[in-house]
């Protein structure tokens, strides 16, 4: 399949803007999902980094899923005609916390569409930028980058694992069950079937298990570091997937302070050791 770049890039710079409300009970579902012992959320108590992800949820009628579980192509997102799906990585800046309670505003803008040749194919890559905002102005500031391929081939090459650091100050086991996945999928109405749906996404999409979401991996780092650093506040958080995990066995999301004192660099490993997911967080 030859994609039409010039006319994915036709999407660049196209906006949408969605309102909500940053209501309790989605931070409570989420504190529990994550096993935390939090007291409960009121109104004014900062929303933790990350979970902003509980609000603005894609809301499509089902007429309007497409067979992956995610919406048809085209809208707001460029109508890529590759079949996987996948959220790579972001960058957020946190220029102060939004609060539990305020109304909220985000602005999104398609802000690149590009793609290159991989070892299995064609790769196609949408850059996506937010702006929250609440009644004091913008609060937060996110790229998020997706990626689009074919589905895979038999005798495709396997991409070459990469070790996991050892050198962690902290480690925690997480069991991926599908209830877990299944959580997540609810509290942010992600429909895409590669976390639910055990026979799609062995038998169509070719993956040995269920996938773990790439924003849960990233929310569980960053709860790493708020478990070791309560008192800790963000400035900015960066994170690339670099392999997938799978339900069928725990995965260890690790992290350690450096000596700087601000930064903290934060990694998963699956039960092999290989890296799976890497980031960095720099405090305030």
């Amino acid at each position: 399949m030859s994609l039409d770049i010039a006319f994915l890039q036709q999407w660049i710079g196209k906006t949408e803007t969605h309102s909500d409300q940053i209501a309790s009970t989605p931070i409570a579902a989420l504190s529990a999902t994550l096993d935390r012992d939090d007291s409960a959320h009121i109104t004014g108590d900062a929303l933790p980094p990350l979970w902003h992800w509980l609000y603005f949820l894609p809301i499509h009628r089902q007429s309007e899923i497409g067979p992956d579980g995610h919406a048809k192509r085209g809208g707001f997102l460029p109508p890529v005609p590759l079949p996987r799906r996948m959220w790579a990585g972001g960058r957020l800046q946190f220029l102060r916390p939004l609060k539990v309670g305020s109304d909220i505003t985000r602005t999104s803008q398609i802000a690149n569409v590009s793609c290159k040749e991989g070892r299995t194919g064609q790769l196609a890559f949408v850059l996506v930028r937010h702006e929250v905002a609440d009644e004091n102005g913008v609060a937060l500031i996110e790229e998020h980058d997706i990626v689009y391929r074919d589905n895979a081939k038999p005798g495709d090459p396997a991409p070459r694992p990469q070790a996991a650091p050892t050198d962690q100050q902290w480690l925690r086991e997480i069991n991926p069950d599908p209830v877990l996945l299944f959580r997540y999928s609810a509290l942010t109405f992600n429909g895409h079937r590669i976390h639910y749906d055990r026979s799609y996404v062995t038998e169509v999409e070719g993956y040995p298990g269920l996938i773990v979401h790439g924003p849960l991996i990233a929310t569980l780092l960053v709860d790493l570091l708020r478990r070791n650093l309560p008192n800790a506040t963000l400035a900015s958080f960066a994170f690339r997937a670099v392999k997938p995990l799978f339900d069928i066995a725990p995965f260890s999301v690790c992290g350690r302070l450096e000596d700087d004192g601000k930064t903290v660099k934060l990694w998963a490993k699956d039960a092999e050791g290989w890296l799976t997911m890497e980031a960095t967080a720099t405090l305030a």
